[in-house]
């Protein structure tokens, strides 16, 4: 049974979509704010969670950022309707997902397991035979290991989230190739959740700003205009 901890300063949006996630199956802990829930967090981790971005004490840009020093569990945004700024900064920072208010609560619950799928499928937790997605990866500069959701690149330790390793880890299987948009988010996402462009390339921009913390020259990933993007071995 997967915990899944909700942090909304609106109880009424905690208490409905605690009932929604029970009766799915999941262990549910809820906080009202950023604090508490880091409090909860600091004594043992959940295995993905769900913050709202606006709320008091610690608003959820602060407490993402507080738990990427920690964990790389999945993390999804809930945002205002208007709020696209927050979006794409959350995804920059490392969330995995976001979801607008008002939303639909088979909508969240969805992406919630699309979540802990993918999750699952990089551990390697699912069968345990190896097939070629879960051996190590080396293309040039970069290493890859599926089972321990490693990522180095010049034998540095790269710390990604699960989209953006899935992301990478579609790209650099054949290098020189180019993939779409619709391509990476079929990687990144079930086929029932929708996402747009935006998302994609926000994960791209919050990949390429990662690897340049270890290498400023990192240039692998190639954006090609219209058309999607490519991995260039180096």
């Amino acid at each position: 049974m997967s915990k899944i901890a909700l942090v909304d300063d609106d109880r009424n949006i905690l208490t409905s979509v605690a009932i929604t996630l029970e009766a799915e199956g999941f262990e549910v802990e809820t906080y009202n704010d950023g604090q508490a829930a880091l409090d909860a967090f600091n004594k043992k981790m959940p295995d993905m969670a769900v913050f709202d971005i606006k709320m008091p004490r610690m608003d959820g840009m602060d407490l993402l950022q507080r738990v990427r020093q920690k964990t790389k569990m999945p993390v999804i945004f809930l945002t205002s309707k208007d709020d696209e700024i927050d979006e794409v900064l959350g995804l920059r920072m490392g969330a995995d997902d976001y979801v607008k208010k008002p939303f639909s609560q088979r909508l969240l619950v969805e992406r919630i397991r699309a979540l802990l799928r993918r999750q699952d499928a990089i551990a390697g937790d699912a069968a345990g035979t190896e097939v070629e997605e879960t051996k190590l990866m080396v293309r040039g500069n970069l290493s890859m290991d599926p089972l321990r959701h490693a990522v180095s690149w010049k034998n540095r330790d790269v710390s990604l989230t699960v989209t953006e390793f899935l992301l990478l880890q579609a790209l650099a299987q054949r290098p020189g190739f180019v993939k779409s948009r619709d391509q990476l988010m079929d990687v990144a996402y079930d086929d029932q959740v929708y996402v747009d462009d935006r998302t994609i390339d926000s994960h791209i921009k919050r990949l390429r700003k990662k690897m340049r913390m270890v290498d400023d020259e990192f240039s692998a990933i190639e954006t090609l205009y219209g058309i999607g993007y490519r991995y260039n071995e180096e």
